[in-house]
């Protein structure tokens, strides 16, 4: 099925069976292999990416169901010589052990803050109204779809926390 995706802000025209999920369309037929595959089953959060400005896993829904959408993954976020606030952080507070988890959990990141800056509540807001307080428990609450098998959980919280608070790294 021919599908239309702009990646990065870059338009890709993909042939692709229907039933190819957004993650091998986007390491397998497009060669962006920064977005990792996990567990395939939803469950890890490896691979993470936003679509419209919101993040989703991307082994759990079809290429297809996303013609004419907007997709950033870990290669639009940053470069090696121009990394994101959250890249930046992530390698200075030393959120990564073996990394491959990180890409996900830099695209839920970047989402997560974007929620935040819009208002939007998560089961541990104690105000629906208020606004949000960043702290450990409503990162993690938000966070919860993204695992790290290497436990480097305490430096995740605090490099989301340094750009969430507009620090520099």
């Amino acid at each position: 099925m021919q599908t239309k995706l702009t990646i990065n802000g870059k338009s890709h025209n993909l042939n692709a069976d229907t039933r190819t999920t957004l993650l091998d369309a986007l390491r397998n037929h497009l060669g962006m292999t920064g977005t990792k595959k996990g567990c395939d089953h939803g469950q890890c959060g490896a691979c993470t990416v936003i679509v419209n400005g919101r993040r989703i896993n991307s082994c759990l829904t079809l290429a297809c169901m996303h013609d004419g959408n907007e997709v950033t993954t870990i290669e639009g976020l940053g470069t090696v010589d121009d990394l994101s606030p959250l890249q930046r952080a992530f390698v200075a507070h030393d959120g990564f052990q073996c990394g491959y988890c990180t890409p996900g959990q830099i695209c839920s990141a970047t989402a997560m803050l974007e929620e935040i800056k819009a208002g939007w509540p998560s089961h541990v807001s104690a105000d629906l109204n208020a606004e949000i307080a960043l702290s450990d428990a409503e990162i993690a609450e938000r966070m919860s779809g993204n695992l790290c098998r290497c436990a480097a959980y305490p430096n995740i919280v605090e490099a989301i926390r340094t750009v969430a608070q507009g620090g520099r790294t």
